[in-house]
């Protein structure tokens, strides 16, 4: 653990929130001290929830570490039960409250109250938030799935959708259609939705779709070890994944790989001539593992954009992301550090990048196009439209978010070209804002940092930015090449006009 301004993932105990605010009838009492309560802005702001997430915190503060902050866990965990009468309790401490090293989970037993109580045990400093999800929801299902018999029809649980997830709201009816089409019925969806007696009915599911790994593999594991339960490897976020995805529960079930590609039409958009001009665009991938694997495979099969360069900010996945990045013959960026991150971006100077809220910021100051395609996210990724990453609606809504970034970076340039002009001079200001003209900060135009080898001259920089945004990187990158071969250390405009007529010839 460390401190920093903007951070990929929280400490674990956020993760059991996210399973716990996912599901109906299951209360989290988290042993914290005063302070260590901001998780419940994540949910009620930033996912826009109607209702605070379910969790009791201790709230000790300094005075009380001189008494027994033990009984103040203890009378916690009471008056939650009373006052929620939830179907099951987990119970855990946040990272502060970890120090003191108070059991939770040994107290919580020694209450003796009637229902289920499930301790965590999640090492604040060394696990993050996604691990955190993932370990409560597999000891959630450990202890409450036990044998069931199993549907007269096929079925399968659809395994991962939490609180704070991108899109896994949406993604859910999506995958729930998918399966339907074939004449798989959806058993339990968890954790997000289900109650502590849906587990239970888990085992009566034929398989289980893994839809998120980083939240529920080890629950999918477990129940295949122990229920004989397979389950999907296939994410279908992606046309080609989704073609994957049905052939594979075909595979599983035996059942005909049926498909209403009707609402899909993201092949065509892709392929017309609106769109040609997007090919061979160079993209810079980041996020979480799941989300970046199947951007690179939209991105380059799909999309016809050149995968520049890509990597995940969750180490659990750093293997898998590593052996596919070799496949797309670039280096993984495994790193939970943005500046690591942002350095990267720089260097390759990509012409879009899909990424995070943080890539979003990057992309603002290094003047990059940026679509988001993963959490951490803000409150403008969880709209009120349907709009799921996951089946084939996933893939339009995945087309209009990419496309869009860049064609309207190109409607920009078009607006630079033509500054001169009467209605589009500094002068006249934008029209939205009444033609008033409004001031840029130095912060909104700076463009990425010159390589640490050359200078570039203002007069240089200048005449850069007038290169349309697509190729800018391009430019910046074979100027600072032939400068180097030629042993040139400052960039000038003659410099900049003679690596043009290098490159042209």
């Amino acid at each position: 653990m460390k401190l920093s301004i903007w951070t990929y993932e929280g400490p674990p105990h956020v993760g059991a929130m996210r399973v716990a605010t996912g599901m109906k009838g299951l209360h989290y009492v988290l042993h914290a001290p005063q302070g260590d309560t901001y998780a419940d802005l994540l949910f009620t702001m930033i996912e826009r929830r109607n209702h605070r997430p379910p969790v009791t915190y201790t709230t000790f503060q300094a005075r009380d570490l001189g008494s027994d902050t033990a009984e103040l866990f203890a009378q916690a965990c009471r008056q939650a039960y009373e006052r929620f009468q939830p179907e099951a309790m987990i119970v855990g401490a946040s990272c502060t409250a970890e120090l003191i090293q108070d059991d939770p989970g040994g107290l919580a037993e020694a209450i003796g109250l009637p229902i289920p109580v499930i301790p965590l045990e999640l090492p604040s400093y060394q696990r993050k938030e996604n691990f955190g999800a993932d370990e409560t929801f597999f000891q959630l299902v450990r202890h409450l799935a036990g044998p069931a018999e199993q549907t007269e029809r096929v079925s399968a649980n659809i395994l991962g959708p939490t609180g704070l997830g991108f899109r896994h709201r949406d993604d859910i009816e999506e995958v729930t259609a998918l399966l339907n089409e074939m004449g798989v019925d959806v058993n339990v969806v968890a954790p997000m939705g289900a109650a502590p007696s849906d587990l239970s009915r888990l085992a009566a599911a034929h398989f289980n779709v893994l839809l998120y790994p980083e939240t529920a593999e080890a629950a999918a594991r477990w129940l295949e070890r122990t229920h004989g339960q397979p389950f999907t490897k296939t994410v279908p976020i992606g046309v080609g994944a989704t073609h994957d995805f049905v052939a594979e529960v075909a595979g599983i079930t035996g059942l005909p790989a049926r498909k209403d590609e009707s609402r899909l039409r993201q092949p065509w958009y892709a392929a017309s001539v609106d769109s040609t001009y997007l090919t061979g665009k160079r993209v810079f991938i980041f996020g979480d593992a799941t989300h970046v694997t199947s951007a690179a495979r939209i991105a380059r099969d799909e999309m016809g954009f050149e995968v520049a360069g890509l990597g995940c900010y969750n180490r659990e996945f750093a293997r898998p992301i590593r052996a596919l990045a070799r496949n797309y013959g670039v280096e993984a960026v495994i790193t939970d550090d943005y500046l690591d991150v942002e350095a990267a971006i720089a260097e390759l100077q990509p012409e879009l990048i899909l990424g995070t809220q943080m890539e979003r910021h990057i992309g603002k100051r290094l003047g990059i196009p940026c679509a988001v395609i993963s959490a951490p996210v803000h409150v403008q990724d969880f709209p009120a439209r349907y709009s799921p990453q996951a089946g084939w609606e996933g893939a339009n809504v995945i087309f209009d978010t990419w496309v869009h970034p860049l064609v309207m970076g190109l409607e920009e340039h078009l607006l630079t070209m033509f500054r001169e002009d009467f209605e589009f001079h500094d002068a006249a200001g934008a029209s939205h804002h009444g033609g008033k003209a409004v001031e840029r900060t130095e912060l909104e135009v700076e463009e990425a940092p010159a390589s640490a080898d050359v200078i570039w001259l203002a007069d240089a920089e200048k005449e850069l930015k007038k290169v349309p945004f697509f190729v800018r990187g391009k430019a910046r990158r074979n100027t600072e090449a032939f400068a180097a071969e030629q042993g040139v250390h400052e960039i000038s405009i003659e410099t900049l006009y003679e690596a043009k007529a290098h490159y042209a010839r």
